[in-house]
């Protein structure tokens, strides 16, 4: 028997992508969609399926609050958490909210679906990428806490990459590489690039072949 699957996202283009790598898959049937949590909610009662897919911003509210609901209705249920920032707070979120999974936006969609496949099995055993390194970080925490994406921009931004160049390596927007070298400053004390990389070679957080280019 196929596994079922709810897919919610307010981007279209983001749900047909999902749609068509379910659909490629023998074990998976694609049984709904929706764009908001409202509609998520009602379709999850209404067409009870396997597995749902949340991305954490929606119109109306968070993906991982509605996941956290429809854990709480059903705990037999795969909850995939699909996210554009995969920091560690959101992490650890999605795992207290109960999901069965947690994806960036940017992994590859056979990603998504081999999550997808966890969720179904085991509902109640939480996979990540970078869960023991967040739960290190978590536990051993050692100077600025920096998520994965940010300590990625902090590696590029040593290499001698512009905001522009940053964007376009990691896929994202020049708005969002700004947010996350924003953040990056703010964590090491910094209020310029030379400032931030001397911060993070003194603490260690650059790999030795870097030339920070000062």
């Amino acid at each position: 028997m196929k596994r079922t699957v709810l897919l919610v996202d307010d981007h279209e283009l983001i749900r047909q992508g999902l749609r068509r790598a379910f659909e490629r898959q023998d074990d998976f049937e694609v049984v709904g969609e929706a764009e908001n949590v409202a509609e998520a909610l009602r379709l999850l009662g209404l067409l009870a399926p396997d597995v749902v897919i949340f991305d954490v911003r929606l119109p109306d509210g968070s993906g991982i609050d509605a996941a956290r609901r429809a854990r709480e209705s059903n705990p037999d249920l795969g909850i995939v958490i699909l996210t554009m920032y995969a920091g560690d707070e959101q992490l650890f979120e999605a795992l207290e909210a109960g999901a069965s999974a947690f994806v960036p936006k940017n992994a590859p969609s056979d990603d998504v679906v081999a999550a997808a496949r966890h969720a179904a099995s085991l509902p109640g055993s939480f996979s990540a990428k970078d869960l023991a390194e967040a739960m290190r970080r978590r536990l051993s925490p050692q100077g600025p806490q920096l998520s994965p994406r940010e300590s990625e921009v902090l590696q590029l931004l040593a290499d001698g990459l512009s905001v522009a160049q940053i964007s376009r390596q990691l896929y994202i927007s020049d708005s969002t590489t700004k947010t996350h070298i924003s953040k990056l400053y703010d964590k090491l004390g910094a209020a310029n690039r030379a400032q931030a990389l001397m911060t993070a070679l003194r603490l260690g957080l650059l790999k030795e072949h870097s030339d920070p280019h000062l």
